[in-house]
Formats: C-alpha cells, structure tokens, sequence
C-alpha cells in the first residue's frame, strides 16, 4: 500500500510512502488490543490507596464501660468498626496493579490499530522536519493546511524532536512519539495519526519483522 507523502503546507510531494502489509494491511485482532490496553491503563495506577483498621485508629485503650450491670452489650474497645470514630473492615490497602503482557501480544496490538486507522484512511504521511525553535503556531499552521486542526492527532517524529515535542505542548488534542515508542492506546486515542517519512521507515522495519 502507498501513500502520499505531503509537506507541512499540506501540498503533496513527488514521493510515495510505503505502508507494509504486515503492519498497516494485517488481521484486527480486537481481543489483543483489549489485553494490551487494559494492562497499559492498570500500570498506571499507583495502588496507594488506603484505609486505618481498628489496629491504626488512636484511642479506645481503655474499656468504655464496666462489663456487667449496664443492660447494654458488652464492648472492649471504642475503636471497634461498629462505633463512629472506629477502624474500618475491609478497607482498601496498598498494592500494586501491574499485569504483563508479553512483546509479541504488544506487537500484535500496534499493528492491529494500525490496521484499522489505515483501512478508515486516517494515516497522513508528512516528510521529515524539524524546528529550529519550539512555537505553538507552527504546528497549528501545520494541522490547518493538512486540514486536521481540531481533531486528535498522533504525531509521530523520527527520532527525538525536543523542539516539536515542546511546540505541541500547549495543544492538548495533540501526542507526539518517537517513532516507535508509542502505545497501542495512543493510536486509538487519537483519530488522525501524522506520520514522518523516516518514522515510517522504523515502523515499517521494526513492527513489520
């Protein structure tokens, strides 16, 4: 599959990308990018929630009342769950919610997303650029000439871009990724993925093997 590849002012060029099958033309396996995502959004969690039993709540050390002779129940403690101010039963404790996913699963996730933004004609192929300073305006003078300004992108840049990562920091509706290093969850995050040409090269080689 070939794609335009087109400018930062939205014009295409006289070059085409290639999009490898294995990558961008492959099978959609829902259930993988279902796993891939639900451990992705649990490592996110930091499991420090948590809640004082009878055992951490200060006072009740002493009887709150003689055992016999009252015509009430009798109670050890002021602490005890039942009574306002005691510890709570059951309450949540710190742990940790991380689940593995092994790379081929992860691998097959990304190609699957990938996949489906490609069969919905949401790829956009730009060529490499850079900026020589970080500014806001040029990476929405982008979007608006590739006709995307107000959607959710996904820009992935070949190699580290600091000058592009920090341009799009003000737009909330736009992630930037090196290359490779994004997520299953970012693709389908996002509804339009911008793709630099030499990004597209280490995808095509590294999710294509």
């Amino acid at each position: 599959m070939n794609v335009p590849v087109l400018n930062i002012k939205g014009n295409k060029t006289k070059r085409e990308a290639e999009l490898n099958d294995h990558v961008f033309a492959g099978e959609i396996n829902e259930h993988v990018v279902w796993l891939d995502i639900k451990a992705l959004m649990a490592n996110k969690r930091q499991g420090t929630h948590a809640s004082k039993g009878r055992s951490y709540v200060s006072g009740g050390g002493r009887k709150p009342f003689r055992q016999k002779g009252t015509g009430r129940a009798r109670q050890g403690s002021s602490r005890a769950p039942h009574h306002v101010g005691g510890g709570r039963v059951f309450g949540p404790q710190p742990h940790g919610y991380y689940q593995k996913v092994n790379k081929k699963v992860k691998k097959l996730a990304r190609r699957s997303v990938l996949t489906d933004k490609a069969q919905n004609q949401k790829i956009v192929v730009v060529e490499d650029f850079q900026l020589e300073t970080p500014r806001t305006k040029s990476i929405t003078e982008m979007l608006d000439a590739l006709k995307i300004n107000g959607q959710k992108v996904l820009l992935l840049t070949n190699g580290y871009a600091p000058s592009i990562h920090k341009s799009a920091d003000n737009l909330y509706k736009v992630n930037v990724r090196e290359d490779v290093t994004f997520s299953s969850y970012d693709v389908v995050n996002a509804q339009v993925v911008v793709i630099q040409e030499g990004a597209l090269t280490k995808i095509n080689e590294v999710l294509g093997a």
